[in-house]
């Protein structure tokens, strides 16, 4: 029996590559914070992962073709594209995670721990500083251009870890745990000036407590711990800001080093 060809195997492949090839994009989409947020809808960044794989494969050339579609290779090669694409969207994530705690730690000592909102980004509530916070962070991202160079070594890293050849290796993941210990020195180091002029007047405040009983510690504590916050937020935001950028920085040298090949020692 004569089977006709109605030559789709070549569309087939070339459908197979774009798919393979937008699970890297759609896994790093999923987890980076400007676009992984439910602000941003599902079916969109489906979209989008699957207008950078087919870019990719129009960039990018491969040193081997993928593998088979229904083999243990070609599962194996999907969920290492998951791991990578995870890895680079989850420094962005620890990156914007850092003005939070920082943010957090501002409003506990201040006492607006209570005052919440919504988040836009994650759709729950959060810290009123921690958002505003995080908007800081988010202008920051996009005017210094930081999402046109994750972009870019999104693409990169298909050339440096190239889809399919199993080059993940553990050690990427130490290094990512290891940026987030730094992260947290950094969100201290950003909430340090802040915090400090608050340890100052509570101190004040206790010495005028305890020198005169007879006025309210709380009545008086409160708004001087607030307008004091407030006022070392204004001074220190220039500073706050420099330290924002950095760790802008340091996140995208953290995923461009986690695209690297490592050298053997």
């Amino acid at each position: 029996m004569n089977v006709l060809d109605f030559g789709l195997g070549s569309l087939e492949a070339q459908l197979w590559l774009v798919l393979f090839l937008s699970v890297r994009c759609g896994a790093a989409l999923l987890a980076v914070p400007m676009i992984g947020g439910t602000a941003v809808p599902v079916q969109l960044r489906i979209l989008l992962s699957l207008v950078l794989g087919y870019f990719t494969a129009s960039w990018v050339t491969l040193p081997a073709p993928p593998p088979d579609m229904m083999s243990i290779a070609a599962v194996l090669a999907v969920l290492q594209e998951v791991a990578v694409g995870l890895m680079l969207g989850f420094v962005l994530q620890l990156a914007f995670a850092i003005p939070l705690i920082a943010a957090e730690q501002i409003s506990g000592t201040m006492g607006l721990a209570i005052a919440t909102s919504i988040d836009p980004a994650s759709g729950a509530q959060a810290g009123a500083l921690g958002t505003f916070f995080g908007l800081v962070m988010s202008l920051l991202f996009f005017a210094t251009g930081g999402h046109l160079l994750w972009f870019e070594l999104l693409i990169e890293s298909y050339r440096l870890l190239p889809p399919g050849q199993f080059a993940f290796g553990a050690w990427r993941a130490e290094a990512v745990a290891a940026f987030f210990g730094l992260g947290l020195a950094a969100a201290a180091a950003i909430a340090l000036p802040v915090v400090l002029v608050l340890l100052l007047v509570q101190i004040v405040t206790g010495l005028v407590a305890r020198s005169a009983p007879s006025l309210n510690l709380f009545a008086l504590g409160l708004p001087a711990g607030v307008l004091a916050g407030i006022a070392a937020m204004i001074i220190a935001l220039p500073i706050m800001t420099a330290q924002l950028r950095g760790q802008i920085a340091a996140a995208l040298e953290q995923s461009e080093a986690l695209i690297q090949p490592r050298e053997a020692p």
